[in-house]
């Protein structure tokens, strides 16, 4: 899980063609995941063999449509996949709340409970449409 700021002129026709790129390339790499793209800001959930996940962090630090680049979680114990039907899904800031909760409602896993109850505690005191707000 990262989070990342989109350089200048990076905007909703340029993250589509991102959307489209990944989703062809992460089927073959077996990466699945979701990225919202708010107020300049991109947050992704990036979940695959951690190979994979390793080199596509390479790539996006290489990457000069974002900057600013901050890795929130490299966790790569074994459990379930929170996206595993997702080879890259766009998420708007609005709906992550109900993406977060659904997938909360259909893990098993105590760890992933816990991690989805604490961003969704968060997420209620301070959404994530307001990131990049006032600067």
């Amino acid at each position: 899980m990262y989070c990342s700021r989109a350089a200048e002129g990076i905007g909703e026709v340029e993250v589509d063609r991102i959307i489209k790129f990944s989703q062809s390339r992460n089927a073959t790499r077996d990466i699945t995941g979701m990225l919202v793209f708010c107020s300049g800001v991109f947050f992704q959930w990036v979940e695959g063999p951690p190979a994979e996940v390793r080199n596509l962090i390479v790539s996006l630090h290489a990457d000069s449509r974002h900057y600013d680049i901050v890795e929130l979680d490299r966790s790569v114990e074994q459990r379930e996949r929170l996206y595993a039907d997702w080879d890259m899904e766009r998420v708007e800031a609005d709906d992550i709340r109900a993406v977060l909760q659904d997938a909360l409602d259909s893990t098993e896993d105590e760890i992933n409970v816990a991690a989805l109850k604490r961003i969704l505690d968060h997420l209620d005191s301070a959404p994530l449409a307001s990131l990049g707000q006032g600067n």
